[in-house]
């Protein structure tokens, strides 16, 4: 069985979604949804989780909780977000968003709104403090990076995907700095914050395949049995990338959660 993770907001569930044909309409602000639709998930059956965009004007999340919405929404790990009652991390939520305009949403003007979102249908609010946290630090190894520079234009947007497959996952990335694989690691595949130490400025396309853990996904994906084909994560990406996660402490800046209400009624 293959089970696609489109991760958070850089991962779409179908190759090449983001690419768009020029268009003469004046690019709307992106402040919020047209109209958004939020259903809580009743069933305890896991569903495959993602956000993405469907044609031009369809946003679609899909089985996210609120913490991993905020997430999402602010680029942050999951374990820096704190505060709020225990259902924001227990309830499960689909949403169902309509865009403005007449172009498709950048991946920064969908997290916007769903920012927007959070604050006006959750009631959410929250104040920013820096704590010192677990992290890992991405460096490159002492024999150099092995990353191949994007030809892609400049202004197109960044793809990475996750495929699980059985006793592996596939991520193959384009037009990706180490910030946009940074902000996937520490967000949807790592069980702590990342801190870009590489020093690298490109954008580079990428693929990366690699034997899962329990860390990993939330401890949603099932792990590897060491008989897997694939190395684990960290040999992984050193092998093929020529990049290593230094494991060590230091100050993030971390989400606090000061009120939050159950979703008003559609």
């Amino acid at each position: 069985m293959v089970r696609l993770i489109a991760v958070a907001v850089l991962a779409v569930s179908i190759p090449g979604v983001f690419a768009q044909a020029p268009s003469l309409a004046p690019r709307p602000s992106f402040k919020e949804f047209e109209v958004a639709t939020i259903k809580p998930v009743t069933s305890d059956a896991k569903a495959s989780r993602y956000i993405t965009m469907q044609g031009i004007h369809r946003f679609v999340e899909k089985d996210y909780t609120l913490k991993l919405l905020i997430a999402a929404a602010y680029d942050l790990n999951p374990r820096t977000i704190s505060g709020g009652p225990t259902w924001v991390e227990s309830d499960h939520y689909d949403i169902l968003a309509v865009t403005p305009g007449e172009v498709r949403p950048t991946h920064n003007e969908q997290m916007s709104m769903l920012r927007s979102l959070l604050a006006d249908r959750f009631q959410l609010t929250f104040h920013r403090e820096q704590k010192k946290f677990s992290i890992y630090e991405l460096q490159v190894t002492k024999n150099g990076p092995k990353l191949k520079q994007s030809t892609a234009p400049a202004d197109d947007p960044p793809a990475l995907i996750s495929t699980v497959y059985p006793q592996r996952i596939v991520l193959p990335a384009r037009n990706a700095s180490m910030g946009d694989f940074v902000s996937l690691l520490q967000r949807a595949v790592l069980d702590r914050p990342v801190v870009d130490k590489t020093g690298l400025t490109g954008k580079y396309d990428f693929d990366l395949t690699w034997a899962p853990d329990e860390t990993q996904f939330g401890g949603e994906i099932p792990a590897a049995s060491a008989e897997a084909p694939s190395a684990p994560f960290f040999t992984a990406i050193q092998e093929q990338l020529g990049l290593r996660l230094e494991a060590t402490k230091g100050p993030v800046e971390a989400l606090v959660i000061d009120k939050v209400e159950r979703p008003s009624e559609n």
